[in-house]
């Protein structure tokens, strides 16, 4: 069972061989930008007209000759850095992208502060008189209920 399933993950990351064609790669840059009018969703997944000439303007420009980088910068200098679904991680907007890590890292350090504290402290040991105590309340929960 141990092989088939890794027979499975092996054939499934295998990704396809050779260069995309221009129209996958036009479909992977509309999915990068967001759709300018309804902006929930890229423009790969919009039926939107803005979305619909994004994926349009991404082909032809990519039969141009033109890089991923390069169209994607031509739908920045029209709509804004707010067109692309992952900001760019430099400046204030860098802050997204590390923010979230630095508090997973204090997170992860405020446990195991938490944790050894925890079992540093001694147990609470247990008197004569404790035990006294524990014995004579059996007894008495074993008497009342006979």
């Amino acid at each position: 069972m141990l092989l088939v399933i890794a027979g499975a993950l092996f054939v499934g990351a295998q990704g396809q061989s050779g260069p995309p064609t221009d129209e996958q790669r036009a479909a992977r840059i509309a999915g990068q930008v967001r759709c300018p009018t309804c902006r929930g969703l890229s423009a790969a997944d919009s039926d939107a007209p803005a979305a619909d000439f994004i994926r349009q303007e991404s082909l032809r420009r990519v039969r141009a000759g033109q890089t991923d980088n390069e169209i994607v910068g031509f739908f920045v200098s029209r709509y804004g850095n707010d067109i692309l679904l992952k900001p760019e991680a430099r400046g204030i907007a860098g802050l997204v992208w590390a923010l979230p890590a630095a508090g997973l890292v204090v997170a992860i350090g405020g446990l195991v502060v938490v944790f050894r504290r925890w079992r540093a402290r001694p147990g609470a040991t247990v008197t004569d008189a404790d035990r006294a105590l524990v014995e004579e309340a059996l007894r008495q929960s074993g008497s009342s209920g006979r």
